[in-house]
């Protein structure tokens, strides 16, 4: 039961595992409710947002987009019931604020709280010991700096604790902490003018979660953190001055060792062995699937997204998430929708699994809320800064 913990976070949060065939090698980590995405937007445009437009929630996806964010500061909170067709009290929480100091920097503060409800707890013979509330979370801040008229860049930095003990007695067990650091980038070109209409480019990438492992034991050689590549572009078609159309494509590789394949002996038969530091991880993750070069593409989970947006004040989005058969067979499809008024915004997103394997998050609606407080000390809507 050395993996007790891990073991029961990855049940409920990777449940294809589950699902897996004899050829299947997905790649798991501690800690993954950290890749969940953490609003409604996003989620609306099949989880997605490295290479979006910049809001509140870009702490999560991309920090570097804030100093291209309309207003000077902001909070936002999101909610997201999990497994809810199974329970009713395991749920994702996030909350954010940014502060746009001027027109070339910006900070941004976020925590994210992910509990998993009240687990009653018996001995051998079935009597009652008490009820544990399991739960992980983290707290972080980030930095973005624009460096031209086009691009920015951004530094985060994060604290994570996991406390997942359920009591057993072992007293090796802990309450698992770590840190991690992200490099983040964004790029949104000047209005292009086209014949019909105008045109804007956008890309952005952040490396995420770079971090030494995290234990649960104090003898563990721990384990590692969801380290996350984000790549993305999108292109906006600026109809006329109330009408928007962004397309978007987005694509993620987790930065951790796949397993190798081994004999009844533990011996490495493919691959490379999978018991390195954070590092050594990250480089090795680029050459050591089993499978080799054509496994490693099927590695890269992509997703497409498309927002239509009426006058910065009502948003409609539907989106398309894929992951290789042999890497965790998610598919799914979601939709959502954002209304803006005076100084709130308000994001909702469904998601329909596509498939046999159906995702936690299926039939589930997701809600997250902005507040633009500028705009609210003024009384109103603020103005929009020009980008």
């Amino acid at each position: 039961m050395k993996k007790i913990y891990i073991s029961l976070i990855s049940l409920l949060m990777i449940s294809n595992i589950l699902a897996q065939t004899n050829d299947s090698r997905v790649i798991t980590t501690a800690v993954p409710f950290m890749l969940i995405s953490s609003d409604a937007r996003g989620s609306g445009m099949g989880d997605m947002g490295v290479a979006t437009t910049p809001d509140a929630f870009s702490q999560f996806w991309n920090p570097s987009k804030y100093v291209r964010i309309d207003s000077k500061m902001g909070f936002a909170f999101s909610y997201t019931p999990y497994l809810s067709q199974l329970v009713n009290d395991i749920k994702i929480i996030n909350g954010t604020y940014y502060n746009k100091l001027n027109d070339r920097s910006a900070f941004g503060i976020s925590v994210k709280y992910f509990g998993l409800g009240d687990i009653d707890l018996t001995d051998f013979s079935g009597n009652y010991t008490g009820t544990v509330s399991p739960n992980e979370f983290y707290i972080d801040g980030s930095y973005a700096l624009k460096l031209s008229k086009s691009f920015s860049m951004g530094v985060a930095m994060r604290f994570i604790l996991s406390d997942l003990k359920l009591g057993t007695g072992n007293a090796d067990a802990t309450a698992a902490k770590s840190f991690a650091v992200d490099i983040s980038g964004y790029y949104e070109s000047d209005p292009i003018d086209f014949t019909d209409f105008q045109g804007r480019y956008r890309l952005g990438f952040n490396v995420q979660n770079l971090g030494p492992k995290i234990k649960y034991y104090k003898s563990d050689a721990g384990d590692f953190l969801p380290t996350n590549l984000k790549l993305g572009a999108g292109f906006d078609f600026l109809m006329d001055e109330y009408n928007t159309v962004g397309l978007t494509f987005e694509t993620n590789k987790l930065l951790v060792p796949t397993p190798p394949i081994r004999d009844v002996n533990g011996n490495i038969i493919a691959g490379k062995d999978d018991n390195v530091n954070w590092m050594t991880g990250i480089f090795q993750s680029f050459g050591d699937a089993p499978g080799g070069f054509s496994e490693e593409l099927k590695e890269f989970q992509w997703s497409l997204g498309a927002e239509y947006t009426y006058l910065d004040a009502f948003s409609i989005r539907s989106g398309y998430f894929h992951e290789s058969e042999i890497k965790g067979r998610r598919k799914y499809f979601t939709v959502g929708a954002g209304f803006k008024y005076n100084y709130m915004v308000i994001d909702l997103s469904y998601l329909f699994s596509l498939g046999k394997l159906r995702s936690p998050l299926d039939n589930t609606m997701r809600f997250s809320l902005t507040f633009n407080i500028d705009a609210f000390a003024k009384g109103g809507d603020a103005s929009k800064e020009q980008k």
